[in-house]
């Protein structure tokens, strides 16, 4: 395992009570960190991997995806190593467990695209680990439930998830279960797919991405002692940024889908892909401000501090800033 440059000195650290168990970089310090990690991504596949109405610059995953790459493989080393010292401690040859990373942030922040990126970055470390991609989308409920129970104007909040299908799904996993399943969402008809699933099956590495992934409200159902989903996690981040920033990016990915995505008769928004500009505009102000803003403040923005890693976005979804936990 090779030595970490000695950044901490320079790293501009904030002076925030809040910031005081991260270690906050620059850009250019925590681009230092790269040191040997090789760049296995074509200009091209960084196009490809980027999210609907988000990009990144093919400079940003020199600078600040490939120390998050290296970080990451010399922590799960450790793991590897912690697992075969526990392992001889305890008489027995037993298989290594997944690895699981969690991928928190407000709707719009490119949660996906970064999920996308690190998989793929992963995938080409030494040894090829295997790495998967599960977004929690495919947990909310049906729109039937939702509809059903009053809950369709909450759909994102934490009471939208089938929480304890997604700790069952997370459980099996972290137990070397195989071919473990998980439900399928669609965007386009703004639902749960019946019947559709992927599997998982003993991945050396998952992510997990999705708005709730560090939430700890307890919910309600009939299973008095449900863990935290986040309690299944070895690593986790979260994407940050201003909420006029998030909100200027929800809004064009709106307009960018009304043009596209939503032309299709299959679309739950097809009815809203002939209104004016004017009437689209007000109809997205009102779905970002009394859903995604509400549930950013009331429950995603409040696990920020929860998570091992923040990345902080600025204007044109450039990444600013790194805070990373202290061990």
């Amino acid at each position: 395992m090779d030595a970490m440059p000695d950044l901490v000195e320079t790293s501009g650290r904030r002076p925030h009570d809040e910031f005081a168990p991260f270690d906050v970089f620059s850009e250019h310090d925590w681009a230092k960190l790269r040191a040997g990690m090789p760049m296995t991504l074509s200009a091209e596949e960084i196009v490809q991997l980027q999210g609907f109405n988000d990009r990144v610059e093919p400079a940003q995953v020199e600078t600040i995806y490939l120390p998050l790459s290296r970080l990451l493989s010399l922590y799960v080393e450790a793991t590897e190593g912690l697992h075969r010292a526990t392992q001889a401690f305890l008489g027995r040859n037993g298989q290594r467990t997944t690895y699981i990373i969690g991928i928190a942030g407000s709707v719009a922040v490119g949660k996906t695209t970064t999920a996308q990126l690190l998989q793929t970055l992963m995938s080409r470390w030494p040894g090829h680990p295997t790495v998967d991609l599960v977004t929690t989308d495919g947990f909310l409920y049906p729109n039937a439930h939702l509809l059903e129970h009053g809950l369709m104007e909450r759909k994102g909040f934490p009471e939208s998830y089938d929480v304890g299908l997604l700790i069952a799904f997370l459980s099996d996993v972290k137990s070397g279960a195989r071919h473990v399943e998980a439900p399928v969402y669609s965007h386009l008809t703004y639902d749960r797919v019946p019947g559709e699933t992927i599997e998982v099956d003993r991945p050396d590495i998952l992510i997990v991405e999705g708005l709730n992934v560090l939430q700890t409200q307890r919910l309600s159902g009939d299973r008095p002692r449900v863990p935290f989903v986040s309690d299944f996690f070895d690593f986790s981040i979260y994407l940050d940024a201003d909420e006029d920033l998030l909100q200027e990016w929800y809004l064009t990915r709106f307009n960018r889908l009304k043009e596209t995505r939503f032309t299709d008769p299959r679309s739950y928004f097809h009815r809203y892909a002939s209104r004016s500009a004017e009437e689209t505009d007000a109809f997205a102000r009102n779905l970002w401000e009394k859903i995604n803003l509400k549930n950013l403040r009331e429950n995603v923005g409040p696990t920020k501090m929860r998570a091992d890693l923040i990345l902080r976005k600025g204007a044109d979804h450039r990444i600013t800033e790194v805070a990373l936990r202290r061990i």
